[in-house]
């Protein structure tokens, strides 16, 4: 089968190579530094062209990614001269089974459809902040919901997988695969479907986005510190972003949620609103536009480099502040956007979770992530980008050595044309679950095709 003539007569989906119509559409990513020139690009319609795709792989000794969304700055989600499995164009659909409270929702399907087509039954998810991602499920998954009901892999009921062999995951069926899979990311296949529990939600949130200029940044960061400690309750969750707005004037950003009526969502941030913000885009809103507040921030089609790290508990004095003197002054120059987001989503629903119970580990603090925008193309732009998101997280203790959420982290660490990090950084990622992934690993993909993102080493 390592002739790519005998797979296309049998493959239902599109195979597109270099040359052919759509080629450098089909490489684009969301971030421009993550496109990589692969040498097929297979557009699977079902688990069985996946599996297909990867034993031609395997047959003619080429690297395998996998794309959902292509949101990896790192180039994950792709493979130079390589066979990329890209789930978007047919695997993105979503069938709401309202009276179980499931969502079936396809491999390559954006938050978007998962929360338009669940909210049409009164019901919702935890999903991504940004709704044109795909598949952050897979490696943790915050969100506005996470107060309620935990992570996204805490809402995980079934997966359908293909690696060479077609296979249903769940709590009884391939029970270690679906333990492995819910936080250790596309270490053992291609899931080409989830099936989501949902929940009821009401049809209308308040939230939107507080901006305060640079002099009341630090009162904003007392505000925010001493709402956190109060503990807020699970319907609130809040984004304090530090970057620059329009007319490249340095600001705090509080991207605020409440899972409630205007009024209620008012008084559970009232000290915010008592400090004066310049601007106060805050109303009630459908609950399907929520995850799209970041959306303009995070748009398709710039250079981009992430990186994340846990923010210390407690919050070191000064910290912040001196975050946010550092990001104005490393954002300086107009050809680079800094975004530094410290997110606080209640913590209680997924640290219930038992630390084994999943491969993703807890006792969970709130995550920072910094991405920086460049505008111009080159080593010289991205070597900046880099330095100045290391020199932001390095200031949360986020060095070299250390890994906060992973879904953050191998943007930055990723090898430019691998997209894989050190074994070393995979095991702190784990922790104590990394013995037992082995063994997953082992069983599942000894020889390691599946070797992108934080990849696992099989047990001897």
């Amino acid at each position: 089968m390592a002739d790519l003539q005998t797979l296309k007569a049998s493959f239902k989906g599109d195979l597109v190579t270099p040359g052919d119509p759509g080629y450098d559409q089909a490489i684009t990513r969301w971030a421009r530094n993550a496109a990589r020139k692969a040498a097929v690009v297979a557009f699977v319609k079902d688990a069985e062209d996946v599996s297909k795709a990867i034993a031609y792989a395997r047959q003619a000794n080429l690297p395998i990614a996998i794309k959902g969304g292509g949101h990896n700055p790192s180039g994950a989600s792709s493979s130079e001269g390589g066979l990329v499995i890209d789930l978007s164009r047919y695997l993105n659909g979503v069938r709401v089974d309202a009276e179980k409270r499931l969502g079936h929702v396809g491999g390559g399907a954006i938050w978007e459809t998962v929360d338009k087509a669940a909210i049409e039954h009164g019901l919702a998810t935890v999903g991504g902040t940004v709704n044109h991602v795909r598949s952050l499920i897979l490696g943790g998954g915050y969100g506005w919901l996470s107060g309620s009901y935990g992570l996204a892999i805490d809402n995980l009921a079934t997966v359908v997988t293909a690696d060479g062999t077609i296979r249903t995951a769940n709590a009884s069926e391939n029970p270690d695969l679906f333990w492995g899979i819910r936080g250790a990311g596309s270490n053992f296949g291609v899931v080409t479907e989830f099936v989501l529990k949902l929940h009821p939600q009401r049809r209308t949130v308040f939230a939107g986005m507080i901006i305060f200029h640079a002099d009341k940044a630090e009162r904003v960061i007392d505000t925010v510190q001493a709402w956190w400690d109060n503990g807020p309750s699970e319907k609130e969750g809040m984004i304090m972003a530090f970057t620059r707005g329009p007319g490249h004037v340095p600001c705090a950003i509080n991207i605020v949620f409440y899972n409630g009526p205007e009024e209620e969502g008012r008084k559970a941030y009232k000290a915010l609103f008592d400090l004066g913000p310049a601007a106060d885009l805050t109303k009630e809103i459908p609950y399907e536009q929520l995850n799209s507040l970041q959306n303009h921030i995070a748009a398709p089609g710039q250079n981009v480099y992430m990186k994340g790290a846990f923010v210390p508990q407690p919050i070191p004095p000064g910290l912040l502040p001196r975050v946010f003197q550092r990001v104005t002054a490393l954002s300086a120059p107009q050809e680079y956007v800094i975004g530094l987001l410290n997110e606080y989503f209640p913590l209680r629903a997924a640290n219930a979770i038992a630390d084994d119970a999943t491969a993703y580990k807890r006792a969970l603090v709130p995550n920072v992530l910094c991405s920086v925008f460049a505008q111009r193309d080159g080593e010289e732009a991205l070597a900046y980008a880099r330095d100045a998101a290391r020199e932001l997280i390095g200031l949360y203790g986020g060095d070299e050595g250390s890994v906060g959420y992973g879904n953050y982290n191998p943007d930055s660490d990723a090898l430019p044309t691998e997209g894989a990090v050190p074994v070393d950084r995979a095991k702190q990622l784990f922790g104590s679950n990394y013995p037992r992934l082995q063994q997953v690993k082992k069983k599942y993909d000894p020889e390691r095709v599946f070797n992108k993102w934080f990849t696992i080493v099989p047990a001897a």
